[in-house]
Parts: structure tokens; sequence; C-alpha cells
């Protein structure tokens, strides 16, 4: 039986079959059995993104359409509004001088999803995110843009995941009908 294992163990090193790779194939094969789908196939979503208000609006609709496989018109087959609220600013940590030096800065932002005249989804997501306050004006300014900037892409993963598994799904349920 001794002999037994070192010849597996050698017959592993050898084809580099181990059991790390075994797992990832087997998992690989499990769900292509179960119908599994991703959801991001590379396949254009076609939605239309309205305007959104403000600076971080333009760059939320921006990251949207990147998420949907680029803009579309007006005439696309579902329209995404979206309002996004103000950046609210929390102080999370203090200094003894009472000044901050943590702060976090949080988005939210309320979704529908129409086809036509017909509500598909509706919503509201937010998210945060932590940053360094410093005494210097411009790099306190330089880490809040930045801060906002990484939310608002965090906000854009999360509409757009939303949606596009809506838009699956609804597309799924015209085509049964």
């Amino acid at each position: 039986m001794e002999s037994l294992a070192k010849i597996t163990i050698k017959f592993n090193r050898k084809t580099g079959f181990g059991a790390g790779r075994m797992k990832k194939y087997l998992m690989l094969f499990m769900l292509a059995g179960c119908g599994f789908q991703p959801m991001f196939t590379g396949d254009a979503t076609d939605v239309y993104v309205s305007p959104i208000a403000g600076i971080n609006g333009i760059e939320l609709r921006n990251a949207l359409n990147t998420q949907f496989g680029g803009a579309h018109n007006t005439g696309a087959s579902y329209t995404l509004v979206v309002k996004l609220n103000d950046p609210v600013t929390l102080y999370k940590g203090l200094e003894s001088t009472g000044d901050a030096s943590w702060r976090e800065v949080k988005l939210s932002a309320t979704y529908t999803l129409s086809r036509g005249d017909d509500t598909i989804a509706r919503g509201t997501e937010s998210a945060s995110e932590s940053y360094a306050f410093v005494g210097y004006l411009v790099a306190a300014n330089a880490s809040y843009n930045n801060a906002v900037s990484n939310t608002i892409q965090v906000l854009a993963t999360q509409i757009g995941s939303r949606v596009i598994a809506e838009t699956r799904r609804a597309d799924k349920q015209v085509a049964a009908q």
C-alpha cells in the first residue's frame, strides 16, 4: 500500500495534475451540467441610459453605458432612469485637536428600468468609500474626488448587474409567450 501512495504522488508531479487543478475541472463540469449561463457574456444590452444630472451623474452614466456595451439611442428596448443623490460625507476619525483625519463618502441612487410604458424593475443602490483626510487642501480634495469616483464605479456595477439580470429575465418571459 505504501508503494502505491508513492506512485500516485510521482504521477501527480509529472503530469502537473494536482488536487487544485482537478477541483477546478470538476467545478467546471458541474457548472456546465446544471445549465449555468454567465450573466456577462460580452453581448451588448439594449438599454438607453437617460441623462443623469450633475458631474457625478455624467460619470455614472458613462460607467453604466460601458457596462451595457456602449451608448444606445432613445429607441432602445429598455430605458433606465437614474436619480443620483448628492454625496454625503461622514467623519470617522478625529484627532485630539478635533480635526477630522478619516472620512467616508456615501452615494445613493434610485433607478427605474422600463420597457415602453411597463416598469420592469426599480430600486435603490448605495455605496461608500473611506479615505484619509489630510491637512493640505489640494491633497484632501484629491482624496475626496478619488473616493467619489470609486464609489460611482461601485454604484455602476451594482445597478448594471441588476439591470442586466432583469433584462435577461424579461427577454426570456417575452420569448416564452
